[in-house]
């Protein structure tokens, strides 16, 4: 931290907590985001450098709402891929700056529910209200886009360059394409997205390649062959 400015990173799954049978170790939480944030003291500008798949919409929400209540100028930096609601984290900079190889993904939220037809109801309800909040924070930073423009583009789950980002006021400066600093792991939450592009999930893949699986029930060599000339020998040699 020099001259009032700091910088913190988002990098990895957004989610509600650590630890949990799905975990990476890679996770960005609330919790663990803030601790971060009140730790840097009196600041005057803050950069976030970004590259995430997305994540829990709520744990999203939060650490949105904590960059936006900060009273450091926020400057957002999508180093690779801001996706779902990790673009959303990205609209509370005041400033959001993207190279040219970056991405940014945006939908509608989505959710997993058990349960009768009134639970599954009153999930879909509240689909509904978080992502008429996710298209008001969209609009907030891109003033000129139609609200109809925007759900179209939800609707189709739409992967945006950072020239298109920038021709549609999601993002402010478009830089010089940079090595990406941070692999994208999370293939899994990639998987779940309908339009990946490819080269997004080559890239994952190449960075973070599955561990070798070892045999369920390794099988011994049959070793009868051996046995019965090692006897045979034995015989022979017994009878000279």
């Amino acid at each position: 931290m020099a001259n009032n400015e700091a910088e913190l990173t988002i990098y990895g799954e957004i989610a509600d907590s650590q630890g949990g049978w799905y975990s990476t170790g890679n996770e960005v939480t609330p919790t663990s985001f803030k601790a971060e944030l009140d730790a840097l003291g009196d600041i005057t500008t803050l950069k976030v450098y970004m590259n995430s798949p997305g994540g829990d919409v709520f744990a999203g929400q939060t650490i949105y709402s904590q960059l936006k209540r900060h009273k450091a100028t926020i400057n957002i930096y999508i180093d690779g891929l801001a996706a779902s609601i990790a673009s959303v984290i990205a609209m509370a900079g005041d400033t959001i700056h993207m190279p040219a190889n970056a991405m940014m993904m945006i939908h509608h939220p989505m959710s997993g529910v058990w349960g009768n037809a009134h639970e599954m109801r009153a999930m879909a309800d509240t689909l509904d209200k978080v992502c008429e909040s996710i298209q008001e924070t969209y609009l907030s930073k891109a003033a000129d886009m139609s609200r109809e423009d925007l759900i179209a583009l939800l609707d189709a789950e739409t992967w945006l360059t950072a020239q298109e980002c920038l021709d549609l006021g999601l993002c402010d400066v478009v830089e010089k394409e940079k090595t990406i600093v941070a692999s994208i792991r999370d293939l899994e939450i990639l998987a779940k997205y309908k339009n990946t592009p490819r080269i997004i999930t080559v890239k994952a893949e190449k960075d973070d390649p599955p561990e070798p699986i070892p045999p369920i029930n390794p099988v011994e060599p049959d070793k009868t062959e051996d046995v019965t000339k090692a006897k045979a020998i034995l015989a022979l040699e017994c009878e000279l």
